[in-house]
């Protein structure tokens, strides 16, 4: 007999969801991302816990560390339930104000409420605010709801009832056609639909199989999947477990990168947990299935979370790619049949299971169906993570979630895809979020990250900043991804130092063509993207630094002199006081004068100055 069966899980979602919901009990969800660890939230936590406990509320109030909220340019945050009240930038001195006035004498404070930036009117609710009221939670449904190091919170969401589901009432070739009909494509960044995927896995023979989640995200500017794991790790798990019976494997890794110490450390606890249930483990939920899983940790090489690099890291080699065919879904983990799949694909199976897939088809567009997660950061006011429905316009996202772009500055672009992605620019901007639209305007959707930029970005240094990633992680054993991309860097370093050729741009972008159609790997074939999408757009900015030695964005620090305007001084003196090197003079009542010779070209007084005094 398993140690948990069917009833015994009733049982506990139907006492969980009432703890949950209790109308006379507060539950104060306070955001505990590492986003919000860093911004003070664990110091908000422990004083709400000091304060109901010196108030002897602890009947009245629940205090529950949840996972990240998603709108992290506001935390700390704490909802209030009931009444779904938004508290957002609370520090520890703010706790007492909230506990005395809202929750013993029931009048919300309106100081922390969040204030629209555009209708300048106060929002207590959070379904009512913009950031949230435009996406749709499918694989982040429990972010912000439950506490991710309790079983019981996520059992009282209809947690594990899809495994449950998948292990009584459906077969293999069940479950794979419910992948297959949702049209769940891999969230990984290749796009590979899901359910083919185990279907090959399922019809590869062998008596050991494995099942993989990819949560070796590294990506500058990506933190989708890491959010995913520190919210919600039993959902990751109960995805693997469905992917496991779907093609009869007993085992499983989840390779996780050492640099998410958050995340591995609630997985470890949400397997423990699992595995004490009977969740994980031997005859699980008395079905006569077995699956167990382990954490490997990654030591961060970009390149392994390319899939057969990842198995070979785990199986203790150098993480390098190896010549696909045979795919892993045929020989991949110790040459055993293997299906990989990212945190963000595996968090939606439990879902399309419980639910059907049809149900998750009837979102999206007729290729990409459902939602999608994406990190919005850069030149953004809501820096956050947020999920809306394939086809959403790029437009949507950064302006109406997003909030456009901060100090009255003017978008320029946004780059899609990761370091190997590319830059879609503001004629783009109404493209679909779709993997073939994306693809069309020369980016790829990647694993979701976002990174919007404005008018003071150089578009040249951009890609030399992407390319430098990319030939930092390249693994070296493909000489076109190895050479290739050193080759790139190298003349786009001599661009923007000013010693660019005419001819340094027909390289560029034959290495390009070379690298794509040879390179081993994804990393290699896609790398080429932010040099050929940025000379697609921005060719002008190409031939500014190398006909007329000028960086149009003045980033180029080679190609700068600064000066300071008289007529467009206003004297107020905030660029000297904020030079690290003192090199600007200044005197009340005066025009800044920099000193050439001091001036280290930090841009600093560039960026501080309001009045674009500084040229």
């Amino acid at each position: 007999m398993g140690k948990f069966t069917i009833a015994e899980l009733n049982a506990v979602q139907e006492k969980a969801a009432a703890v949950l919901s209790e109308p006379d009990v507060f539950h104060l969800m306070v955001c505990g991302g590492t986003g919000c660890h860093a911004t003070g939230s664990i110091a908000v936590i422990e004083r709400l816990r000091e304060e109901v406990a010196q108030k002897g509320l602890q009947k009245k109030v629940r205090v529950i560390e949840t996972g990240c909220n998603g709108f992290c340019a506001m935390g700390p945050i704490m909802v209030v339930h009931p009444g779904d009240i938004f508290y957002q930038k609370l520090t520890a001195d703010d706790v007492s104000v909230i506990i005395d006035d809202h929750i013993i004498n029931g009048k919300p404070v309106e100081k922390y409420f969040y204030k629209d930036p555009v209708s300048k009117k106060k929002i207590p609710s959070q379904d009512d605010i913009p950031f949230f009221a435009n996406q749709m939670p499918r694989a982040l449904r429990n972010k912000g709801l439950i506490d991710p190091e309790s079983i019981d919170d996520y059992i009282a969401r209809d947690g594990y009832q899809a495994v449950a589901k998948a292990l009584h009432e459906l077969s293999a070739d069940q479950i794979i056609e419910e992948v297959k009909t949702s049209g769940l494509r891999g969230r990984g960044g290749a796009g590979f639909p899901a359910g083919m995927k185990w279907s090959f896995a399922k019809g590869s023979p062998g008596d050991v199989k494995y099942v993989l989640c990819n949560a070796d995200e590294g990506d500058p500017g990506a933190f989708m999947d890491r959010s995913i794991l520190e919210a919600d790790p039993h959902a990751v798990l109960e995805g693997m477990i469905i992917a496991a019976k779907a093609i009869n494997a007993h085992r499983g890794y989840v390779y996780a990168r050492t640099e998410y110490p958050l995340a591995i450390r609630r997985l470890g606890i949400a397997i423990e947990q699992a595995r004490e249930r009977g969740l994980i483990g031997d005859n699980i939920l008395d079905s006569g299935f077995d699956f167990h899983v382990e954490i490997y940790q990654g030591a961060g090489a970009f390149v392994c979370g390319e899939e057969t690099a990842l198995m070979r890291s785990i199986e203790g080699k150098r993480g390098m790619p190896r010549p696909r065919p045979p795919f892993p879904a045929l020989q991949g983990l110790w040459e055993k049949p293997t299906i990989l799949n990212n945190v963000e694909t595996l968090a939606n199976i439990p879902q399309i299971i419980l639910k059907g897939g049809a149900w998750y088809a009837s979102v999206g567009t007729e290729t990409s169906k459902g939602t999608k997660v994406f990190a919005l950061s850069g030149d953004i006011n809501n820096i956050g993570l947020v999920e809306v429905p394939m086809g959403t316009t790029l437009r949507r996202m950064i302006y109406d979630i997003g909030g456009g772009i901060p100090n009255k500055r003017k978008f320029k672009a946004v780059q899609l895809g990761g370091p190997s992605g590319g830059c879609v620019p503001e004629q783009h901007l109404d493209t679909p979020v779709d993997y073939e639209e994306i693809a069309k305007v020369g980016a790829i959707m990647g694993s979701g990250g976002a990174i919007v930029m404005d008018d003071n970005t150089c578009m040249v240094d951009m890609a030399r900043f992407f390319m430098d990633f990319i030939q930092d992680e390249s693994c070296g054993k493909c000489t076109p991804c190895r050479e290739g991309t050193r080759r790139q860097l190298e003349l786009l370093k001599k661009i923007c130092n000013g010693q660019g050729e005419p001819q340094d741009l027909d390289e560029l972008e034959s290495l390009s063509a070379v690298i794509k159609d040879t390179a081993l790997c994804g990393l290699g074939q896609t790398g080429p993207n932010p040099v050929l999408s940025t000379l697609r757009y921005f060719r002008d900015e190409y031939e500014a630094h190398i006909y007329e030695r000028r960086c149009p964005a003045k980033r180029c620090v080679a190609l700068l002199k600064f000066e300071v305007d008289p007529e467009a001084c206003t004297r107020c003196g905030m660029c000297a006081r904020a030079c690290p090197v003192d090199a600007i003079e200044w005197e009340k009542k005066q025009v800044a004068r920099i000193d050439k010779e001091t001036c280290i070209q930090c841009l600093t007084c560039y960026d501080k100055c309001k009045f674009d005094a500084i040229f």
